[in-house]
C-alpha cells in the first residue's frame, strides 16, 4: 500500500534540531496507541526487512522502552527511550540512545531528545517530532546513519498497520 502522506523532515542546523511531520488517515487515539504501546510499536518501528523486539517499556514519566532492532543477519541493535513527560494523547518527551542489552547508553553515538506531538488533523492525525541534538555534528551523524530513509520506511509500516 502506498501512502498519500509524505514524511517530510527539515533540519534546522542554527538550533540543532531535526522536525518530522507526517499525516495518517486515523484517529488520534489510534495514532497514539501506536507510537506509545509496545505491541503495536514492535509491528511497525523498524524499517523492512528490520523488526523491532522489545524487551521492556513502562510507558510513564520516569519509565523506559528498552527495545532491538533486529535485521536479516539477526544481530540485535539496542535502543532505549526514557519517558520524560506525556500529556496523554497528545504530547510526549523522551531522551532517545543507543544501548546494550542492559540498557546501559552507548555514547559513541548521539543522544537525542524527542518532543512528539499529536494533533487532529483533516485526513486524521498530524504528528510532529522535534528532535533536538547536543550538537550539528550530532544531528548530522544519525542523518548519516539512514535516519531519515528508515523513519519515513516505519511509517509506511504505520500506514499499513492503521489500515487494519
Amino acid at each position: 500500500m502506498t501512502s498519500i502522506f509524505k514524511t517530510q523532515l527539515s533540519k534546522d542546523a542554527a538550533n540543532k534540531k531535526i522536525i518530522v511531520v507526517r499525516e495518517f488517515a486515523a484517529p488520534v487515539a489510534k495514532v497514539w496507541a501506536a507510537w506509545t504501546q509496545y505491541s503495536l510499536l514492535d509491528q511497525w518501528w523498524a524499517p523492512k526487512p528490520y523488526k523491532i523486539v522489545t524487551k521492556s517499556q513502562d510507558f510513564s514519566v520516569g519509565g523506559t522502552w528498552l527495545y532491538s532492532m533486529v535485521g536479516p543477519d539477526n544481530v540485535p541493535m539496542y535502543a532505549l527511550f526514557n519517558y520524560q513527560a506525556i500529556d496523554p494523547g497528545k504530547s510526549y518527551d523522551v531522551t532517545d540512545a543507543f544501548c546494550d542489552e542492559q540498557g546501559n547508553i552507548n555514547t559513541d553515538f548521539p543522544s537525542t531528545h524527542w518532543h512528539v506531538v499529536f494533533e487532529p488533523s483533516a485526513a486524521g492525525t498530524k504528528v510532529t517530532v522535534t528532535m533536538s541534538f547536543a550538537s550539528e555534528a550530532d544531528m548530522n551523524k544519525l542523518i548519516e546513519m539512514g535516519f531519515q530513509e528508515g523513519f519515513t520506511m516505519a511509517h509506511g509500516n504505520l500506514d499499513e498497520l492503521l489500515q487494519k
